[in-house]
């Protein structure tokens, strides 16, 4: 939620690589996050990357920890990955990523379109050895400890051994994020009951279980927002299903608030006297705070902010990547499928 980092330190010098092109609200949205961050990090610095003709107009291009990476051309939100991993190598989604493959940066984030950074992202950095296919983790409003769900979109089918996988890298990339040492890990399913489930699902909860993991069993849809678990484990179709009805839902719960309150003369005084209350929901739910889903299982960290993220959103996937690589999340998890290779 908003403010959720606002007490993060850090003190290694790092710099991240931007991709200020193709979000819905065009680069100035990106500029203000990066001078905010800028502000708040004194270690950090920031590479620009866009083209340069539009950044220089902006008074963040000038800061002193901060570069403009040329990059003549975009990916729209109609753009067909593959046509952008073949007619569009000097993106700005692109030249971020390269930024992050030749050590300039030590994380890439972008608003652009999703399946083509994925795409581009599995091509420049390439997944950790081991892993079959990386996810995208999200975090999801919850009553109690922050919860990630993944995959929420990568992967619209999944074997056993992709879960087993998910659970792994959330666990390891949740550590920083939640703060908590040993990650809860659930796997979401049609019952909390030991025999329910498909063949498939009963085959990734006997990996778990058999785990190092801290692996807490099943939980159903009613239990997404409960905050019983830190990471919860399910396909992309799933994931994506579920994500975007919990986010409509609130949408739905704040329409009818506002609806209430201002129908009459005394639902407006009933506002004026929760206002502190209704600020307070209001942050809660406000999807900024949950802006910044990371692309686990690569070689390197990358996060998607989204295409309509203001400027306080998108500096909130700035703070998640910052903890991810303060824990340098991709070495993690390569040792731990080092270790499960001997």
């Amino acid at each position: 939620m908003l403010g959720q980092y606002d007490n993060l330190e850090f003190r290694e010098p790092t710099t991240i690589a931007l991709a200020a092109m193709g979000g819905d609200l065009g680069p100035g949205t990106v500029l203000d996050a990066a001078a905010s961050a800028l502000a708040r990090f004194p270690a950090l610095n920031i590479i620009l990357v866009g083209d340069q003709s539009v950044l220089d107009s902006h008074p963040t291009a000038t800061h002193e920890r901060a570069e403009v990476r040329h990059a003549p051309e975009v990916v729209t939100m109609d753009d067909a990955p593959a046509e952008a991993l073949r007619r569009k190598k000097q993106s700005s989604m692109r030249v971020a990523l390269d930024c992050v493959r030749e050590g300039e940066a030590a994380a890439c984030i972008s608003g652009g379109n999703t399946g083509a950074l994925m795409a581009t992202a599995m091509l420049v950095l390439r997944t950790v050895t081991g892993i079959k296919r990386p996810a995208i983790m999200a975090e999801i409003p919850t009553t109690a400890s922050p919860t990630y769900l993944l995959d929420v979109g990568a992967n619209a089918s999944c074997d056993a051994e992709q879960l087993y996988q998910f659970a792994v890298m959330g666990s390891i990339v949740a550590r920083p994020l939640s703060g908590a040492s040993e990650p809860r890990v659930a796997l979401l399913n049609i019952g909390s009951e030991a025999g329910k489930g498909d063949d498939r699902i009963q085959t990734t909860a006997q990996r778990l279980a058999a785990s190092n993991l801290n692996y807490i069993g099943f939980v159903e849809g009613n239990d997404l927002g409960k905050g019983v678990a830190e990471v919860i484990v399910t396909d992309g179709f799933t994931g994506n299903v579920a994500l975007k009805t919990m986010e409509g839902t609130a949408s739905v719960v704040g329409h009818f608030m506002r609806a209430s309150f201002t129908r009459s003369l005394v639902g407006k005084l009933q506002a004026l006297v929760s206002r502190g209350s209704l600020r307070h929901l209001a942050n809660t739910l406000d999807p900024r705070g949950y802006n910044g889903a990371s692309f686990v299982g690569l070689n390197g960290i990358v996060v998607k902010s989204h295409g309509g993220a203001d400027a306080k959103a998108f500096e909130h996937a700035i703070e998640t990547a910052l903890l991810e690589v303060r824990d340098n999340a991709p070495a993690a998890i390569d040792r731990w499928m080092s270790n499960e290779a001997v």
